[in-house]
C-alpha cells in the first residue's frame, strides 16, 4: 500500500500508523526539570544536532495540575511553539504513572496495597491501583483538560498513554471484589470454580461466591493462574480506557502508542493492549562497553515487532549511562551508540529516541544521563548523536518502515511460565531462561526471528521453537501438532503439554494431545541432582557436553533417539528424539541443554528446515539482519567487537547505504570496530 500523507497545519503527520517517512531521532526532553532560559538554547540545540523529535509531559501530572481542578498549560505551550517553530516533531504523554501529592492527601485509599497487606508509600511512582475509581476519575480530568488543550496544535503527531505500565501488585480489597466479579463473568458458579480447581483437596470446596478465600494465602495454582490473568486484564482494560479517550480528540493521521519496558513480560499480556494501540514502542536498555553483543535490545525489539506484525517505536533507550544509583555508571565506547541505532532500524524500529536530553541535577535518576550531561554542554556523546541524525536526514527515507520476515518463531506463553513458577522444578533453571536460551542461541546464529502466542496463525514459519509449553488447552496443543503435519519444524521441549488451560495435570498418558505428534510417550520424570554427559558427545560438544536440572523418561514410539544419557540408570531413556510427523519433523529436548548443545541441536534443526546458509559462517563477532525496504532487499552487518572483521559477502551486488560504495556478490567486506555497513540490494 502507497504511504499517503497528509498536510494539517503545517506539518506532515501519518496516515498509516506505523509507518513514517523517514526514521525520526530523538529525546524524552523535560524542560520543567531547567531553568526557564534553558528552552531556547536546547532547541538550538536540538536544531543544530538534527534532532526530529521529542516525547514530553508523561512525568509531570503536578506541573498540568498543581492543585485539585487548577490546570496550567502555559509552560508546555512555549515548549510545543518551540518546537513547532524549530520543526521538531513532538509525542505528547498522558501524565498517569505518577499522581501528583494533593491527590495522595485527597484520596490515600487508591495506593497499592499489596498481597502481604502492606500499603505502598507515596514518594515513588506507579504506586497506585489503576482500576480504582477515584484514580480513574481523576485520570480522565487531567488527560481530558490536555487532549482539548492541545488536540489541533501542530507539532502533535502522536499520544503515548501512561508510561510503562504494570499491575503494580495492587491486590486490596477493591481488586479482590473485582477479582470475584471477574470469575463470575468467566465462570458463572462457584461449582464449576470447585471442579476446575480441585478445591475438594484440603476440603476448601466454597458454597458460593461470598465464600470464595482472597488470593493472600492461596496455594492452587489454578487459583493463581486465573489471578494472573486477571491482573493481566487489568492492564489492557486500562492502557485500552486511555487509548479510547485519546482517540476521541486525535485527528486523522495522528497515532496512539504505549511505551512498554524491555523484554516479554509475563506480569501483563503485551499482545492484548498492542489491539488497543495505532503502533507499539518500547524502552530496550542494555549494557554497553565490552557487553555490548546487542542481544538483549534485539530480544526487546522482536518483542515489539512481533505485537502487531510490523514496525515500532523505540522511546527510550540509552544515552549515556544508567541506573538509579552510581553503582552502573559505564558509558558507551566511541560507535556503540551509532551501532545501536542502526540495530534497532534494523529491527524495524522507525524511532530511536533516548532517554532523555539532559541529566538531572537531582532525583532518584540523577545518574541516568542524558545526551548532554549535568553540565548542559555538547559533548561526546552529542557529537555521536549529531552524526547519526545528520545520516538519517539523509538517508532516514531510503531507510524507513524497514520489514522483517523471518522464518523463525518462537512461541512465548505466559501461562507456562506462571505454571512453572507456582511448581519449580529447578533453583537456576526456569521458563524464562529456556526462552532467553533460545533466542540468544538463534541470534548468535544469525538467524531472525519473531515472537508468537499459542493462539496465534503461526502457519508461515518453516520453524517453531517451543519453550516448555506447560499451560496450555487441547486446541493449542492440536493447533501446535497440525503445523508439524503440515509441514512445519518443531523444536519440542520437556514438560510441554503437561497441564491443561487450567493449570490442572491432564489424565492421560503425558505428553497429552502431543503425543502422537512427539512419536514418544512417558509415565515418569525426574529431577537431575548433578549434570549428566550424553552418550558420545553425539553432537560434538565436548567440555560443555552435558545436560541438567530435568530429564523426561520418554519410550519411543514411532520417533527416534538423537541422543542418550551416559547414567547407569537413565542411560536407557532417550535425551533428545526426533519424530517424523505427516510432512513436518519435530525434535524434542527432554532435558536442559548446555549452550553449546543448544546451538548444536539449533543448527541441526536449521538445517534440516533449509535454513542453514552463509550468515552462520559470519565471524562470531558479525551480526546480520535482513529486510526490505521502499521494496529493496537490504542486509544491514554491525560489528559487536573491538577488533576489525572481514567476510565475504553472499547476497546480490547494490551499494553501501551510508557510503555509497558498490558491493559486488562474493566481494571481501570488512568492518571497523563497532560499525555497521547496510547494503542495498540493486533492483533486478
Amino acid at each position: 500500500m502507497r504511504l499517503v500523507w497528509t498536510l494539517l497545519l503545517g506539518l506532515p503527520l501519518l496516515a498509516q500508523p506505523g509507518r513514517m517517512p523517514t526514521v525520526l531521532y530523538g529525546a524524552s526532553y523535560y524542560h520543567e526539570y531547567m531553568p526557564e532560559e534553558r528552552l531556547a538554547r536546547d532547541v538550538a540545540l536540538m536544531k543544530q544536532a538534527g534532532l526530529t523529535v521529542v516525547r514530553v509531559g508523561e512525568s509531570t501530572w503536578s506541573s498540568w495540575e498543581p492543585r485539585d481542578g487548577q490546570f496550567e498549560f502555559a509552560w508546555m505551550d512555549r515548549v510545543l511553539d518551540a518546537m513547532q517553530g524549530a520543526g521538531i516533531q513532538v509525542i505528547l504523554g498522558t501524565p498517569t504513572y505518577s499522581i501528583p501529592p494533593w491527590l495522595y492527601r485527597k484520596h490515600p485509599e487508591i495506593l497499592v496495597t499489596r498481597l502481604d497487606g502492606t500499603k505502598a508509600t507515596y514518594g515513588i511512582r506507579q504506586n497506585m491501583d489503576i482500576s480504582h475509581p477515584a484514580y480513574r476519575y481523576y485520570c480522565e480530568r487531567v488527560m481530558r483538560k490536555i487532549l482539548a488543550h492541545y488536540k489541533d496544535h501542530p507539532a502533535v503527531i502522536g499520544y503515548q498513554v501512561d508510561n510503562e505500565t504494570s499491575p503494580y501488585g495492587a491486590a486490596g480489597p477493591e481488586v479482590q471484589r473485582n477479582f470475584v466479579d471477574y470469575l463470575k463473568e468467566k465462570f458463572g458458579t462457584t461449582e464449576r470454580l470447585n471442579q476446575i480447581w480441585g478445591f475438594v483437596y484440603w476440603g476448601q470446596l466454597v458454597n458460593g461466591w461470598e465464600e470464595l478465600p482472597p488470593r493472600d494465602g492461596i496455594l492452587n495454582p489454578g487459583y493463581k493462574l486465573e489471578w494472573e490473568r486477571f491482573q493481566q486484564r487489568r492492564v489492557t482494560d486500562f492502557l485500552g480506557w486511555q487509548a479510547a479517550i485519546v482517540n476521541e480528540y486525535k485527528r486523522p493521521g495522528q497515532f496512539v502508542t504505549h511505551d512498554f519496558s524491555g523484554g516479554a513480560h509475563t506480569d501483563f499480556d503485551q499482545w492484548a493492549v498492542a489491539k488497543h494501540l495505532d503502533v507499539v514502542a518500547t524502552n530496550p536498555y542494555y549494557p554497553v562497553q565490552e557487553r555490548l553483543d546487542g542481544q538483549s535490545a534485539t530480544f526487546t525489539d522482536d518483542v515489539a515487532r512481533s505485537l502487531k506484525g510490523g514496525n515500532f517505536l523505540v522511546t527510550e533507550t540509552n544515552a549515556q549511562t544508567t541506573g538509579w544509583d552510581a553503582k552502573s555508571q559505564f558509558p558507551p565506547y566511541d560507535g556503540q551508540l551509532r551501532l545501536s541505532v542502526y540495530s534497532h532500524i534494523a529491527d524495524g524500529a522507525n524511532m530511536v529516541g533516548y532517554w532523555h536530553w539532559h541529566s538531572l541535577h537531582y532525583g532518584q535518576e540523577t545518574y541516568w544521563k542524558g545526551i548532554l550531561s549535568h553540565d548542559l554542554e555538547p559533548n561526546r556523546i552529542y557529537g555521536e548523536f549529531t552524526q547519526v541524525a545528520q545520516e538519517l536526514k539523509k538517508h532516514g527515507p531510503r531507510l524507513a518502515n524497514f520489514q522483517r520476515r523471518n522464518d523463525v518463531a518462537i512461541l512465548f506463553s505466559i501461562d507456562s511460565h506462571h505454571g512453572i513458577e507456582y511448581m519449580p522444578f529447578s533453583e537456576k533453571v526456569n521458563y524464562k531462561t529456556i526462552l532467553q536460551q533460545f533466542h540468544r542461541t538463534l541470534y548468535g546464529l544469525n538467524v531472525g526471528v519473531d515472537f508468537v502466542t499459542p493462539d496465534a496463525d503461526y502457519s508461515r514459519y518453516k520453524v517453531v521453537v517451543v519453550p516448555p509449553l506447560y499451560v496450555a488447552s487441547d486446541g493449542q496443543l492440536k493447533r501446535l501438532a497440525e503445523y508439524a503435519r503440515r509441514g512445519g519444524h518443531v523444536v519440542l521441549t520437556f514438560k510441554s503439554g503437561f497441564t491443561n488451560e487450567y493449570d490442572t495435570v491432564r489424565a492421560v498418558m503425558a505428553p497429552g494431545p502431543l503425543r502422537e505428534m512427539a512419536g514418544f510417550h512417558y509415565q515418569e520424570f525426574s529431577g537431575l541432582l548433578k549434570p549428566l554427559a550424553l552418550k558420545g558427545d553425539p553432537f560434538r560438544a565436548g567440555a560443555e557436553n552435558e545436560v541438567s536440572a530435568w530429564a523426561e523418561m520418554v519410550v519411543l514410539d514411532s520417533a527416534q533417539a538423537l541422543a542418550y544419557y551416559d547414567h547407569p540408570f537413565f542411560g536407557k531413556y532417550a535425551a533428545l528424539t526426533r519424530n517424523r510427523f505427516g510432512k513436518g519433523v519435530v525434535t524434542f529436548e527432554g532435558t536442559v541443554l548446555s549452550d553449546a548443545l543448544q546451538r548444536a541441536v539449533l543448527l541441526d534443526v536449521l538445517s534440516q528446515a533449509g535454513l542453514k546458509g552463509p550468515d552462520q559462517q559470519l565471524p562470531p563477532q558479525i551480526k546480520v539482519k535482513h529486510g526490505t525496504a521502499q521494496g529493496r532487499r537490504m542486509h544491514y552487518y554491525l560489528n559487536y567487537s573491538a577488533g576489525k572483521q572481514a567476510w565475504k559477502y553472499p547476497y546480490g551486488s547494490g551499494v553501501e547505504v551510508l557510503s555509497g560504495k558498490a558491493v559486488a556478490q562474493g566481494q571481501n567486506l570488512d568492518l571497523e570496530p563497532w560499525k555497521v555497513l547496510i547494503v542495498e540490494e540493486q533492483e533486478r
